[in-house]
Parts: C-alpha cells; structure tokens; sequence
C-alpha cells in the first residue's frame, strides 16, 4: 500500500443472515473502520453466489475485506478470494444463525466488537481447504445430518439456530444408510463404510460435534479427519455412541486422523456440505490443505 494513500475496506453483507435484521449495529460496525482510517463500501449481496463474485471482482481493489454473515457467507468470500493472485486480508463479522468457525476463533458477534478486533489486527495466516475445484473454510462433509446443514430453510435457521439442524438431522434418520466408500489420508487406506465423514479444521461441526483446542491447530496444514463406521453388532453399536456422547475420538468406535490430504472415492451418488453449503456428488473428492493461504484479521 502506498504510503500516505487511503486505505479502502469493503464489507461483503449478507443482509438475509441471523436473527436480526437490524441494520444499526452494521452502520457502527462501518462507523468504526472509517476512524481507524478505512474508506468503506458496503456491498448487500442480492442472491447465492453473490458474494463469491463480488469478492472475486472487486476484492484485488481493497486493502482489506470483510464478510458479514453466516459461515455460508464467509465461505463464499473466501471462495472468491482464493481466486484472486494476491488476495487482500479477511475479516469476518459473524451474523448467521450458526457461526462454528467464529466459536473456533472466539470472534464476537457483536458487529462492533468485531470490527474494532479487525481493525486493530495484524493478521493471521490460517489454512484453507480446497475439496476439488471448490474451497472451503472450516469443513467438508458428508453423510449423516451433512445434509441438514444446507437443507434447513433460512427462516428456521434464524428463528431456531442449532435446533433447526438437529431438526434437519432427525429427518436423515429414515434413510440413513451407510457409504461404502474407498478412503485414504496422506496415503493411508482407510476404505470401509461410513456413516458420515468429515474433513474439518474447527473446534465445532455443525454445532453437534465438539473438538478440543489441543486436537486442532487451524495454521497448520492438517485437517481433521473423523469417519463414523457403519457399526456391524451391537458391541460396535455401542462403542459408536459412548465414543459420539463423550466426544472420544481417540477411542473405539471412530476413525480420526491427522491429515494433509485426503481423497474419497465412491460410486454411489454422495453429496457433500462445504461449510454448510450444498456440493453435489462426485465419483472422486481430492480434497487438500492450502497451508496458511489466507490472512485473517481477527
């Protein structure tokens, strides 16, 4: 940035996201980066997809941008961003009705406080996941409940916030089934079926699962990789729930792993959620950790 130069911040809006639809807290928000020297734009985003260009087209002329929304929201800007040769610095006001990546990084959701801790910040660089030609922030999963996360209509989410994807969930348990999938992670082979599958780098998926700070590092170049097998006896059945209600992911019942790639293959049709967004089946998932590949302000 040129010395002397103002520098410029666009804020990405998603302005459907969250309980509130007050705009007042976003004005201050704005309020806070003009006096710490920031020239703003706000951009409200009109459809899906929406903040994915803006951020793409526009992102290379802003000395920072910042997403303001839920994680789907987020996922799209950095979406965007990944596109761009040199992507400018992140920041993320969370605002949606389930915000796991923001629990991760303790970021408040007070649009205040969270600009005030962006425009103080200088920086951090954290990893991000690139599943095929897509890209996400905090995790790729399919399966069980995988689907309640994009399934869930935005009313409900915002009236109802991790109840509506637990509601979501329960409607999966009709036809939930297993996925005879042929797995690998940094080479290890880890074929079974599995009941869900996710590769994440959060302390919180979906709001149902819970990882601990000492089992995730989100600048590291892994990801976390947990399988559910299909529990074959009772015995199975049994250490799968004591491990899922004591979040055991060490113990019998699971697959966890440490890994900095990941390739799934299956042939039967598996949609995925990347980052509680919908991402249709494919025969092969290359999923890999771009190592600290986006700077954000937190």
């Amino acid at each position: 940035m040129t010395e002397g130069r103002e520098k410029k911040l666009l804020m990405i809006v998603n302005p459907r996201a969250g309980k509130s639809k007050s705009r007042g807290p976003l004005y201050d928000a704005a309020a806070i980066f003009s006096g710490n020297g920031y020239l703003v734009k706000i951009h409200n985003t009109v459809a899906p997809g929406d903040a994915k260009d803006c951020a793409r087209r526009e992102g290379g002329k802003y000395d920072a941008v910042v997403a303001v929304g839920g994680d789907g929201t987020l996922n799209e800007v950095v979406s965007g961003l990944m596109r761009l040769d040199n992507p400018p610095p992140l920041g993320y006001i969370p605002q949606g009705s389930t915000n796991d990546f923001a629990a991760s990084l303790r970021l408040s959701s007070d649009p205040a406080e969270a600009a005030a801790a962006i425009a103080q910040s200088a920086g951090r660089k954290l990893d991000i996941g690139q599943w095929n030609r897509r890209y996400f922030v905090y995790v790729a999963s399919f399966g069980a409940f995988a689907r309640s996360s994009y399934s869930a209509p935005q009313n409900v989410k915002n009236a109802l916030g991790h109840f509506a994807y637990l509601l979501e969930g329960v409607k999966d348990l009709d036809s939930l089934r297993p996925y005879p999938i042929r797995a690998s992670a940094d080479g290890e082979n880890l074929d079974g079926e599995y009941l869900f599958g996710a590769v994440c780098d959060t302390l919180s998926i979906g709001g149902i699962l819970k990882l601990s700070p000492e089992q995730v590092a989100l600048d590291d170049g892994l990801f976390e990789l947990l399988l559910v097998p299909n529990p074959r006896t009772p015995a199975d059945l049994q250490d799968l729930m004591s491990a899922l209600i004591n979040q055991d992911y060490d113990g019998k019942g699971l697959v966890f792993r440490h890994a900095s790639s990941v390739r799934i293959e299956t042939e039967d049709v598996l949609p995925w959620s990347l980052d509680g967004e919908y991402a249709p089946g494919v025969p092969v998932a290359e999923i890999s950790n771009r190592r600290q590949a986006l700077t954000m302000l937190l």
